[in-house]
């Protein structure tokens, strides 16, 4: 067995000090205990920050929400004013994983989770992603797998809230040795074309601070929706967050994001730009759902997940087009 050195942060300053020469970050444990078990990453040093005060608040302002990262997935679920504001967040929190889990992950930990494919998570293979030369999820058993951008890697974002929080347009605070510094959150994760072995662009020595969600233009509105095998805690086949704005019954500007659908929390641009213009109802939703799928690259086990796909995009859209209507 390893020896691990523990050590308690009370402050921001003192986690950054802490992290030097490859400490890792530890708040609720979920993934970090999976990956130390799964023999992916045998840290020196834990640095516990769920004794920083600050990073649990929820604070609504004019440029939005500010959320701390170390808001459980149960806090994010039931706030009512991330409900108000961010509803695609709350529900995307409030579907991820068992309620026991959503009362100890925290949101900074699952935007930063690493993906969940079973070839990475077994010790048995030795996968690009771990430095070797084959991704076995190509012509493996994919059928969970990537349906776009999964030339190099079939791996998909195991994030809920990436995908809500990207189509939210929100941005992170990040805090290292050389201060802080705010980016679109969009921008952090990693196409495997770019580097196979990384999901994010955080610095070693950087840890999240803050997740800002803009405030929403009036009149619009939010949705997610999340299609499992199962009701019960699975993780899904498809999952849809958007955010649409309207002016006089049509749709004035998109944001359609895609989960568990490739590597990084997926923009269905083209569905974006076929709903830009269209007025609210059942022809325009069916019109930007078959327009999500361009681009598509089914492997040989997970073709199934175009339709899936496809009517999950319907369905979020018109959930939302429908709170729209509502709130008028």
């Amino acid at each position: 067995m390893n020896r691990i050195e523990w050590a308690n942060a009370t402050t921001v300053a003192e986690a950054v000090a802490e992290m030097a020469g490859g400490a890792v970050l530890k708040a609720g444990g979920v993934d970090l205990a999976d990956l130390m078990k799964e023999g992916l990453i045998e840290p020196r040093r834990l640095v516990n920050i769920r004794r920083v005060r600050g990073l649990d608040r929820v604070v609504e302002d004019e440029r939005g929400l500010h959320l701390g990262p170390l808001l459980t997935l149960a806090a994010l679920a039931d706030d009512p004013v991330v409900r108000r504001r961010c509803r695609a967040l709350a529900e995307a929190a409030g579907h991820a994983a068992t309620p026991q889990i959503r009362n100890m992950a925290t949101l900074g930990g699952n935007l930063l989770q690493r993906p969940r494919c079973w070839y990475f998570r077994s010790e048995a293979f030795h996968c690009k992603r771990k430095g070797g030369e084959h991704c076995f999820a190509i012509f493996g058993e994919n059928q969970y797998h990537a349906v776009f951008g999964n030339g190099v890697c079939a791996i998909v974002h195991p994030s809920a809230t990436a995908t809500a929080l990207v189509a939210h347009g929100a941005a992170l605070t990040l805090t290292g040795p050389a201060g802080a510094r705010e980016v679109p959150l969009e921008s952090i994760f990693v196409r495997p074309e770019a580097d196979v072995t990384r999901e994010h662009t955080l610095a070693p020595a950087e840890m999240i601070t803050e997740v800002r969600v803009p405030a929403l233009a009036a009149g619009a509105a939010s949705a997610y929706t999340k299609l499992g095998e199962k009701e019960s805690y699975d993780w899904p086949i498809a999952e849809v967050a958007c955010v649409l704005e309207r002016s006089g019954g049509r749709v004035t500007r998109a944001s359609v994001v895609l989960g568990a659908a490739a590597p990084v929390p997926w923009r269905a641009r083209e569905a974006e730009a076929a709903l830009t213009g269209q007025p609210l109802g059942e022809a325009s939703a069916r019109a930007a759902a078959k327009a999500a799928l361009v681009d598509a690259t089914p492997l040989s086990g997970n073709a199934y997940k175009l339709q899936v796909i496809e009517a999950v995009v319907r369905r979020t859209l018109l959930a939302a087009m429908n709170e729209a209507e509502v709130g008028r």
